[in-house]
């Protein structure tokens, strides 16, 4: 994209580039997690799954200030004025967002209390407090104190002799205070709950009645402490920057700085404390001054400290099968069974999957097939995140031990899996697969597998993208969707792509792919500008995109043009959107729903009308300044006319939800108003769908199996003798 042909564009999109025009990344992201936290307090969802809901949003607001939170932190300490495209500057962004952030500790902690936990104990489910166990049960906690948790925990003193200790990221500690029975003099320590305990802690003799671990140790806490009395004891927790930050400069060994960025974020700077809140003066003030926080940094927390827990609930209960979501059977095309002959059908037509409601095993079968296949000469394959057992990595060592060409791009720089992927980069290796790790200074986020095999006819490329990572266990959980094609266009697209990941090729076009950095936007920039075009002349122009973030203000401004010029907007953006709608003369072409249920929407979806000639393309990408700046990302078609339209549906479906679907008005989400109107929960309708397709195989399986019905009736007539037949 030429600097001309950028500095037309931003020309174009000045007058809608007004820092009231957009809402601020970090507040908006806050208000996603708050959505989440509104199918904890939903009442038509089941029990359990609310209790999740609720240990989700803390690992979300968890993992927002190890990064994003600390990332203000740095512009901060850097003394940097600039302010984002909303107008705030880091130290402004920083002060809501820990206003913010208190009022929703606040309703966590009501929703935890004054719901959940009630209704968990009229379901006969308990998180129980020491002082209330019985008498059977308090000695099973004292001895399960003596005998498994004495021997491994070692208190902490903190005095002039031994330094206050390093209190790791999100590990949860004890803070004591004690009293010298002899000299009467205070002293303080500190005792780190382990984590390599379960922290709900089973009662024996009775279903589903639990209690916390730290509750167990603070019980017990004197028996560390011979010599001294508790005055006090309370728990509390520090989140540090945790955001990896490897040096992107020519390394002989890239893995080796990687693992190093992993050891020295341990140490990173303390972002947030939680602490009890009826922790007392003396222990805060200690824990204020040893860990350098400041007052808009310390929560206080009326009830357990870290509701990750309630996550580790839900798959402690035993039965309630009621109170869960019931299991989700994902279809498989019998094209893409294990069994058949993939290739040969991928050869005849493109297939579109959408998972979970398509079984991820089609993935996986497409993989596995490849590796054992004699004439396959080749496999490629970019992982982002993969699971902590996957199969994927098994069936590519197994492809390069075959003697195949193997090769895989491992990120390891994809946030919270770097260790993860450092093993399984390191476990390739082993194997025989060549693995590379992406281009400097860039993430390679694409999901993109090509096999080279070779068919009667000729060498051919077969290759699937998707829209989210190759991972077994999250496919079961987010919906994403993915193409397998064996279109020449495409096996020509993947090659020079992953020649360019690989080597210095620098290919001047794709045919059907676009790759970001670049052209992403400038594709997604072009189609804006002709339904533009079309909207200006007077004909009908509309555009439908689903991300799972929209932050990027150039886009956003884009599509503020295009709306200011009459083009007909919808939008489904799950998580962060700094569009704000309603906006006279601006947005008011612009609609946005926000899909948040029991599967976390993962899929990008982009449509343009076109005059008639509807297009629509599937994406890694998000409309995020880092997607489209910052990363290797692919963004491609679906030509093929039934799956074109399947895709539509897809769209069509979810756009109509008013179930789980929130309207974005201004910068605020409300529930749509369904009075009058048919329920449509897009997820709902989808895994009803796949079960139908499920049990429709099955009834053509079991026909196929047994002989026809009229045919054994006229088998058996013939048979018979003729005594019989009269008879």
């Amino acid at each position: 994209m030429s600097s001309t042909f950028l500095k037309n564009e931003k020309e174009e999109t000045k007058p809608f580039r007004k820092p009231e025009y957009f809402k601020n990344r970090e507040l908006s992201w806050m208000d996603f997690n708050d959505r989440v936290l509104e199918e904890a307090r939903n009442k038509d969802n089941p029990l359990l799954e609310r209790v999740n809901f609720l240990g989700i949003t803390q690992s979300n607001v968890d993992e927002f200030f190890m990064v994003r939170v600390a990332s203000l932190h740095k512009l901060v300490a850097a003394g940097i004025k600039t302010t984002d495209s909303s107008g705030m500057t880091a130290e402004e962004q920083l002060t809501e967002i820990n206003k913010k952030e208190h009022r929703a500790v606040e309703k966590r902690y009501s929703t935890y209390w004054r719901s959940l936990l009630p209704l968990l104990e009229k379901k006969n489910i308990f998180i129980k407090n020491v002082k209330d166990l019985n008498a059977n049960q308090y000695e099973f906690v004292r001895r399960y104190f003596s005998d498994e948790l004495y021997p491994v925990i070692t208190p902490m003193a903190d005095d002039t002799n031994r330094p206050f200790p390093f209190i790791a990221n999100n590990s949860l500690n004890i803070a004591v205070r004690l009293k010298d029975t002899e000299s009467d003099k205070h002293e303080y320590a500190t005792i780190r709950v382990p984590n390599n305990f379960k922290r709900l802690v089973k009662l024996p003799n009775v279903d589903n009645s639990f209690v916390l671990l730290e509750d167990i140790i603070k019980e017990f806490i004197g028996k560390f402490f011979d010599g001294y009395e508790v005055k006090e004891a309370a728990c509390f927790r520090v989140t540090r920057d945790m955001d990896l930050d490897v040096a992107e400069r020519d390394t002989s060994d890239f893995l080796r700085s990687v693992q190093k960025q992993l050891k020295d974020r341990e140490h990173g700077k303390v972002v947030r404390l939680e602490i009890e809140k009826d922790m007392g003066d003396k222990l805060r003030t200690r824990l204020f001054d040893k860990l350098k926080v400041n007052k808009d940094e310390i929560y206080e927390i009326s009830g357990p400290i870290d509701l990750t827990v309630l996550k580790k609930l839900t798959g402690a209960v035993k039965g309630h099968d009621k109170l869960r979501y019931g299991p989700i059977k994902g279809y498989i095309d019998p094209d893409l069974e294990l069994s058949s002959d993939i290739f040969s059908h991928i050869r005849e037509k493109d297939y579109l999957v959408q998972y979970p409601y398509d079984s991820f095993d089609a993935v996986l079968n497409f993989i596995r097939k490849a590796a054992h296949d004699d004439q396959v000469l080749a496999i490629k394959m970019t992982l982002y995140r993969v699971s902590g057992n996957s199969p994927i990595i098994k069936y590519l060592g197994e492809a390069a031990q075959a003697g195949k060409q193997v090769t895989v791009l491992v990120e390891v720089k994809a946030r919270f899996d770097e260790q993860n992927n450092v093993h399984w980069a390191r476990t390739l290796e082993q194997m025989g697969c060549h693995v590379i790790y992406g281009l400097k200074g860039l993430k390679t986020h694409t999901k993109i597998t090509l096999v080279i095999r070779r068919d009667e006819d000729g060498i051919r490329r077969y290759v699937h993208l998707g829209t989210g990572n190759y991972n077994d266990v999250t496919a079961h959980f987010y919906t994403d969707m993915g193409i397998f094609t064996s279109r020449r266009e495409f096996g020509v697209d993947a090659t020079n792509l992953f020649n360019m990941l690989s080597g210095y090729s620098r290919p001047p076009y794709f045919n059907q792919l676009r790759i970001s950095p670049k052209h992403i936007r400038e594709f997604i920039n072009e189609k804006i500008d002709n339904e533009i075009a079309i909207a200006q002349a007077g004909r009908k122009a509309e555009i439908h995109m689903k991300m799972n973030s929209l932050s990027d203000p150039e886009i956003i401004a884009k599509l503020y043009q295009a709306s200011h010029a009459g083009v007909k907007i919808h939008l489904i953006v799950r998580g962060i959107c700094c569009l704000r709608t309603d906006i006279p003369g601006i947005s008011d072409n612009i609609e946005v729903h926000s899909i948040v249920g029991r599967l976390l929407e993962h899929s990008r979806i982009y449509y343009f009308y076109n005059d008639g000639n509807q297009e629509i393309y599937l994406s890694s990408a998000d409309m995020m300044k880092r997607n489209l700046n910052r990363r290797v990302e692919t963004l491609f078609p679906v030509l093929q006319p039934d799956l074109k339209q399947r895709a539509i549906d897809i769209y069509n479906t979810m756009w109509s939800d008013n179930v789980k679907a929130r309207v974005l008005h201004n910068d605020v989400y409300t529930m749509i108003d369904r009075r009058g109107k048919k329920m449509v929960n897009s997820q709902e309708i989808f895994i009803r769908q796949a079960e139908e397709k499920v049990r429709a195989l099955k009834e053509k399986k079991k026909m196929d199996r047994e002989p026809d019905t009229f045919e054994v009736m006229r088998r058996e007539d013939n048979d018979l003798t003729l005594d019989d037949k009269d008879e």
